[in-house]
């Protein structure tokens, strides 16, 4: 896939390679964006690189398409919806990460 930036030059990395979930966050404006509408987001941020790791990179969208839920009322619910989707659909590098994907929390 031809990405619109490269996910570790300096707009997808901000200077030092970044993973996963984190990037996603940086797209957040906890102050302005909530309630925030998952297809609007997909459309606005739907094609960013996403490193999961030190060898693969998927876009936004592709994660998203797992993401339960068409709004979020604040950050700490859009965040707990996210990781989930990751966490069981393989998105998530995290040694370990498989013992959180039945945890009713997540």
């Amino acid at each position: 896939m031809d990405w619109p930036h490269d996910p570790d030059g300096e707009e997808g990395s901000e200077g030092g390679r970044k993973y996963g979930q984190a990037i996603i966050a940086k797209k957040i404006d906890e102050e302005a964006d909530f309630p925030l509408n998952k297809a609007e987001f997909v459309d606005e941020f739907g094609d960013v690189p996403i490193r999961l790791d030190h060898e693969r990179v998927v876009s936004l969208s592709e994660i998203f398409e797992h993401v339960e839920g068409e709004e979020f009322g604040g950050f700490i619910e859009f965040h707990k919806a996210v990781g989930k989707a990751m966490r069981e659909n393989d998105f998530w590098f995290y040694e370990g990460a498989e013992q959180f994907v039945n945890n009713s929390t997540a």
